[in-house]
């Protein structure tokens, strides 16, 4: 460990998508794949033989599940480094990958360079996790109150209040690490819901209602 290079072991399911990611690693050369785990129980053989830098472990794993064999690694080998891929942003399951032991978590619609750069960071014993609106920036009750008339979700308060701040859809996908396509929808939705046809008039909408 702490080589030249970072040993990396993939564990997905999904060819197409461990082919993806090959492809990807393949360009950096301080990144060398040691191994492919297709499931859970191989992941733990290979790991237990080859002791990699940082582990990419889909959540979801057949025969053991990701976060299954998460706790098995973190209680064997507390010092290898395993970042969670997951197509899935739901807090419940970040908090519960942080709970056993993660050292960061990624969406599958990662970006190529943040993708690199989370590898790297975890390597270096930095801890990696999507963004997560601060504590001091949640809404008030009583505009979570307000908006729950127009059924407006937990995801799309986050986005009204990274648009009350002014920034763009690019800012705001590299914040939640969800695709510019998926916060344009969002806002889409949002803008349905509130029944407002612009930008400007959501924007208004937003420093008119205080929220």
């Amino acid at each position: 460990m702490m080589g030249d290079k970072i040993d990396l072991v993939i564990a997905d399911d999904h060819k197409l998508f461990i082919e993806g990611l090959q492809s990807i690693l393949d360009q950096h050369p301080d990144i060398e794949i040691a191994d492919i785990a297709e499931n859970g129980k191989e992941l733990l053989e290979i790991v237990r033989k080859k002791k990699p830098d940082v582990i990419l472990l889909d959540i979801n794993m057949p025969v053991i599940n990701g976060l299954e064999a998460l706790k098995y690694i973190k209680r064997e080998f507390s010092t290898v480094k395993v970042i969670m891929l997951s197509t899935y942003s739901e807090e419940h399951l970040v908090e519960k990958a942080k709970a056993q032991g993660a050292n960061g978590y990624l969406l599958k619609n990662v970006n190529k360079a943040d993708l690199v750069q989370t590898i790297n960071l975890v390597y270096q014993g930095q801890s990696c996790f999507p963004y997560r609106m601060p504590a001091g920036q949640s809404l008030p009750d009583e505009a979570d109150s307000f908006l729950k008339q127009f059924n407006i979700t937990k995801r799309e308060s986050e986005i009204i209040q990274l648009i009350k701040t002014g920034l763009t859809n690019q800012q705001m996908s590299e914040q939640l690490h969800l695709s510019i396509y998926t916060v344009e929808t969002h806002r889409k939705n949002i803008m349905q819901k509130l029944k407002l046809r612009t930008p400007a008039e959501l924007v208004k909408f937003i420093i008119t209602n205080n929220l």
